[in-house]
C-alpha cells in the first residue's frame, strides 16, 4: 500500500493552507479553525486531518511563506545589480502585506521574530548565502557580510513594519551601509 497522500488530499490542505495565510493576512491571530474551515470549503475535520492544531497550522503557514521567500531568491537574486536588496526589498514587500501572519507566528511561537525553522531555515540559508557570495563576487556587497547578518536585518526590518513605520526609508538608510566598505576593503 502507498504511503503516498491522495492528489484530493493534497488539493484540500493546498486548499486550507491558501485559505488560512489569507485569514491569517487579514486579521492576524483572531482567526479559529472552523472559519478557516468554511473558506477553503471543507470540513472541520479536515482541516485537523491535516494540521492537529492551530499552531500546526500557524507553522505550516510560516513554512509556506518561507518557501516562498526561497522561489523569490532563487528566481530573482541572481544577475545585474544588488541581489541581496531585491531580496531585502521582497521580503518588506511580503512582510509588510502578510502583518497579520507575521503576527499569528510570533503568537504562537511566543515571541515576535518569526524566522524560518528546520528545512526551510536550511534552504533560505543556502540561497542567502549564495546571493551574499554572488553579490560579494560582483563588488556590490561588503566582504564581511555573513547570513546571520541577513537574518538580523530581516529581524529589524520586521520590526520597524510591526511598528508602522516607513520599512522603505529603513531599506534606504541601511542598503549602503552594506555597500559602504566595498570600495575601502584591502
Amino acid at each position: 500500500m502507498s504511503t503516498k497522500p491522495r492528489a484530493d488530499a493534497e488539493r484540500n490542505r493546498a486548499r486550507v493552507l491558501e485559505a488560512a495565510r489569507a485569514l491569517f493576512a487579514e486579521r492576524g491571530d483572531d482567526v479559529q479553525m472552523p472559519e478557516i474551515a468554511r473558506a477553503a470549503g471543507v470540513g472541520v475535520g479536515t482541516v485537523y486531518r491535516h494540521f492537529p492544531d492551530r499552531q500546526a497550522l500557524v507553522e505550516a503557514a510560516a513554512e509556506h511563506r518561507f518557501a516562498e521567500i526561497e522561489e523569490y531568491a532563487r528566481a530573482h537574486c541572481f544577475g545585474e545589480g544588488s541581489g541581496l536588496e531585491r531580496y531585502f526589498r521582497h521580503v518588506g514587500e511580503l512582510l509588510s502585506g502578510d502583518r497579520g501572519l507575521t503576527a499569528a507566528i510570533d503568537s504562537a511561537r511566543g515571541r515576535p521574530g518569526s524566522e524560518p525553522r528546520g528545512g526551510a531555515r536550511g534552504r533560505l540559508e543556502s540561497v542567502v548565502a549564495e546571493v551574499i557570495a554572488h553579490d560579494q563576487a560582483a563588488g556590490l556587497l561588503r566582504a564581511d557580510c555573513a547570513v546571520s547578518d541577513v537574518y538580523l536585518l530581516v529581524g529589524a526590518l520586521s520590526s520597524v513594519i510591526r511598528a508602522g513605520s516607513d520599512w522603505g526609508r529603513f531599506l534606504d538608510l541601511l542598503l549602503p551601509a552594506l555597500r559602504d566598505q566595498v570600495s575601502t576593503q584591502h
